[in-house]
């Protein structure tokens, strides 16, 4: 049964392209919603409406752009199919900028005017944590489509990207045996960073090496000569990055050109997600390490077919798929599936069917929702830069289970907690 499902699907999604090519598509909007009308817990009939907010524009419109490419490729996967309960997926979108203010007014534009059926979006933890706030408000469906710091217990809340547990707990291990066990810890300086860094400490420790200092870097600074200063001065065995956005991919060309990275390795969570592999010049992007749930070179048929789709809808020179855009597309065919489960758009009911052990096959391996934290638990890969502005994977750990998660938050015995845990 599991075989003949995988040949349906990787048949149909040879199809996918042409529909998305013939424009049809509900595609996104930049600036106006499309649909509206009518509350989306009510409605039997008609488009069951996602609403997605992606930064086309602004600090992280890097990685935003192909997460909407992405969502709305989709939307035409499900859509292809035949929709859900016999009714089509619609796409509204709107461009918050990289500004979590207008994160917090698009949510309340598609909970309160638009009256999706759910939320999707956010990039950074501060937008997520802009959103959040309204869709329990408005009793409005959210889903996280994107790696992050973890620690979120909120159970109107999913969370569909790999956690700092899941992937930094293999990756500073094995960089510290490969490499030795001095670190120096380079981070964006808002709570991704900070989680992170405390992250690399408790890790760091725990495989015997120590940090030997760590530095914040606004999302808006792009000058990183004095940090390559005091790395030079420090001599590290490693540099561990978890560094953000479009600004910070000077950093990496000011290693490089500081020599330091044929000497000292990177090691990475962050490396990838906006596509800096493809940006920086390989030479530049030379000797670095990153964990993720997602790689374009993984050898799977689903993910095959998924790239076929990927180039034939965005064009054979566009840059590869990332950890972050194959989140939003496994987030929506999840919603879909809940959905499918559900037999309704029911916000109560769509959370129990999530919880009940729905799985989706992705590019990346398959993927599910651990019912008590509402993340994701996916196969992790650690992978090497390589000289075609893509990885060679190094390492694979199957099934990465959320577990700081599961040690601070269980939504089954205590639905009412609403708040995200972090490291003391």
């Amino acid at each position: 049964m599991v075989e003949t499902k995988r040949r349906r699907r990787l048949a149909h999604l040879s199809i996918l392209a042409a529909a998305l090519m013939l424009g049809t598509t509900l595609s996104a909007c930049q600036g106006g919603a499309m649909g509206g009308g009518g509350n989306a817990a009510s409605n039997t009939s008609g488009p069951i409406k996602i609403g997605m907010l992606l930064d086309q524009t602004g600090e992280l419109s890097l990685a935003g752009q192909p997460m909407l490419k992405s969502a709305q490729m989709a939307i035409a996967d499900v859509n292809a199919k035949g929709g859900v309960l016999g009714r089509k997926l619609a796409l509204t979108s709107y461009d918050p900028q990289s500004d979590n203010s207008k994160y917090a007014q698009y949510a309340n534009q598609l909970a309160g005017q638009d009256k999706v059926d759910v939320i999707m979006g956010g990039i950074t933890s501060a937008s997520r944590e802009a959103i959040r706030p309204v869709t329990d408000r408005t009793k409005t469906l959210y889903m996280y489509n994107e790696p992050y710091e973890g620690g979120v217990c909120d159970k109107n809340t999913f969370l569909n990207g790999a956690t700092l547990d899941q992937t930094i707990s293999p990756l500073i291990p094995f960089g510290i045996k490969k490499f030795g066990p001095k670190v120096y810890v380079v981070a964006a300086d808002y709570n991704f960073g900070h989680d992170a860094a405390k992250w690399v400490q408790k890790l760091t420790a725990k495989a015997g090496g120590t940090v030997v200092n760590t530095e914040f870097v606004p999302l808006n600074v792009s000058d990183f000569n004095s940090i390559i200063n005091h790395i030079q001065a420090a001599k590290p065995d490693i540099v561990a990055s978890m560094l953000v956005g479009s600004n910070h991919v000077a950093f990496y060309r000011a290693y490089a050109a500081a020599g330091l990275n044929q000497s000292t390795p990177i090691l990475s969570e962050t490396f990838g997600l906006s596509g800096e592999q493809v940006v920086l010049a390989p030479k530049e992007a030379h000797n670095i390490y990153v964990a993720a749930s997602y790689y374009a070179a993984l050898n799977r048929p689903e993910n095959v077919a998924f790239k076929k789709l990927w180039h034939q809808a965005n064009g054979a020179d566009y840059q590869e798929p990332t950890a972050q855009d194959v989140d939003v597309w496994n987030g929506i065919h999840m919603y879909a599936e809940a959905v499918k489960k559900a037999g309704t758009t029911d916000r109560t009911k769509v959370i129990a069917a999530l919880e009940s052990g729905i799985t989706f096959d992705g590019p990346g391996g398959p993927v599910s929702v651990d019912p008590k934290t509402h993340h994701t638990i996916y196969d992790v890969e650690i992978a090497q830069t390589n000289t075609s502005h893509t990885f060679d994977i190094v390492k694979t750990t199957p099934q990465v289970q959320p577990t700081w998660e599961q040690s601070v938050c269980d939504l089954q015995a205590k639905p009412d907690v609403n708040k995200q845990f972090t490291l003391p």
